[in-house]
């Protein structure tokens, strides 16, 4: 097994929190790991309909030239995360889901305009939250089939943000993997708003990708709920 030090011991506690939260969806989750150069990135897919979670944090090694590629348990690899040390002891390999063999282009990522503020993102989750809870308590009990269910998910979570082109199921995952909370300030006291902070909007291709300062989600435009996406 390959031992991985991170540059930040605290950082695996954040990798600790994506992994247990994807867990809660599926104890059998599986995620692809890869480690290039001095940066680590895990990717996941919670049930968002096609969205693809994104986890990064910086090594305190670069590894070797060839990297590091491997689709893995989740849940063995959360156990190998030692907190107090800020290791990451990958496990071996599986046989990984469709979606683990596609992922999004590494490079050629550019601004896209259109984003809100966070709190206005934050605010849209909860709204549509909100709304799915709202029109599934008018149903009578015998009507909230899974189909009934999921159109209404549907619905709602296929909505763009704004004129971002970006889906609401990307921002309700978003949410739901806490990429979304508030930034903690390192210092008490006031400060002065940094776009390094902020959630930004990617397009690469068809991709888009809004990154937070704690994780990334990433969608394919108009291609339905699929994910549909590049070898690498």
């Amino acid at each position: 097994m390959t031992t991985l030090q991170l540059a930040e011991p605290r950082e695996a506690e954040a990798f600790a929190a994506f992994l247990a939260r994807l867990l809660r969806w599926d104890k059998a989750a599986a995620v692809r790991l890869q480690a290039a150069g001095g940066v680590l990135a895990v990717f996941g897919q919670p049930p968002f309909g096609g969205v693809l979670a994104i986890r990064t944090a910086a090594l305190a090694t670069p590894v070797d030239p060839a990297g590091l590629d491997a689709t893995v348990s989740a849940g063995q690899l959360l156990e190998g995360i030692d907190e107090p040390g800020g290791t990451v002891t990958v496990p071996g390999s599986v046989t990984g889901p469709a979606w683990a063999g596609l992922l999004p282009p590494r490079a050629g990522w550019r601004p896209a305009e259109g984003l809100p503020s966070a709190e206005d993102i934050r605010a849209a989750a909860a709204a549509g939250v909100a709304e799915f809870r709202a029109r599934t308590e008018q149903l009578a009990p015998e009507a909230r089939t899974r189909t009934v269910l999921d159109a209404i998910a549907d619905d709602i979570w296929s909505r763009q943000l704004d004129a971002t082109g970006l889906p609401l199921r990307a921002v309700h995952a978003a949410q739901a993997l806490g990429f979304l909370r508030p930034v903690r300030l390192p210092v008490p006291g006031p400060r002065d708003a940094s776009t390094d902070d902020a959630p930004v909007l990617l397009a690469a291709g068809p991709w888009l990708r809004l990154r937070t300062p704690y994780g990334s989600v990433a969608v394919r435009r108009n291609t339905g709920l699929g994910l549909s996406v590049t070898p690498v």
